[in-house]
């Protein structure tokens, strides 16, 4: 199956779907998001904030393409360029944190594996640049229609840990210097996604022929020759 992942930017926007496109939840105070949905500007509220958390900060979110169409997306930032974490009842993020604040999968490409292979893009790259760890406020109890919350239960499912409890929109984080130990998991998923690649041996070498290191090598070390 085809498939790559982008970094969000100004000329990929436009293929989060219509809904998100236009959403700015997180990107504003309840207040300000009401005053642009009443004057129709929250396009260009979204595509501002998008903007400047680029200019400032760096890559904020991923989009996944399968076979050329938008399959899902993730985006995080900085707690400071989320106004609307500042009014979630279990904040505020830790200073040491990047805020998780959407992710999304297309209903069409939903049991693909693309929401653990979004998590652990977001994991590698937040651990790249020296983030120590991840939060996200979750929906406890998500309905039937996408949200701007990510739904608890997946998050704990790939690693996060409740850190203040909610009702409804509990806190969560994952520490980056821990979050490998679900990598193994996160592979399975992504084999599951991508299939099976077999890579063909020009000849074979005999048992006894190979080296005895190799016949002891972790699976780790076996995939790294």
């Amino acid at each position: 199956m085809s498939w790559h992942v982008a970094a969000l930017t100004l000329d990929n926007l436009d293929d989060l779907p219509k809904r998100c496109r236009r959403c700015v939840f997180w990107e504003l105070s309840s207040q300000l998001g009401e005053q642009a949905a009443e004057f129709g500007s929250t396009e260009l509220e979204k595509e501002a904030w998008v903007s400047e958390v680029l200019l400032e900060w760096g890559s904020c979110g991923r989009v996944a393409y399968m076979r050329g169409a938008p399959a899902g997306y993730v985006i995080y930032a900085p707690p400071s360029a989320v106004p609307r974490a500042a009014e979630m009842p279990t904040g505020p993020v830790s200073a040491d944190a990047v805020l998780l604040t959407t992710m999304q999968v297309m209903p069409e490409f939903a049991g693909e594996g693309l929401g653990r292979m979004l998590a652990q893009t977001v994991v590698r790259d937040l651990t790249r640049r020296g983030v120590k760890a991840i939060e996200v406020f979750g929906e406890q109890r998500p309905g039937s229609e996408p949200g701007c919350l990510i739904p608890a239960d997946f998050l704990r499912g790939v690693g996060f840990k409740t850190i203040r409890p909610h009702p409804r929109w509990p806190r969560l984080r994952m520490e980056l210097r821990s979050a490998m130990t679900w990598k193994e998991d996160v592979e399975a998923a992504l084999e599951q996604l991508l299939g099976t690649i077999t890579i063909p041996m020009q000849s074979p070498v005999p048992l006894g022929e190979v080296p005895s290191r190799a016949r002891s090598a972790s699976y780790g070390e076996l995939r790294a020759l």
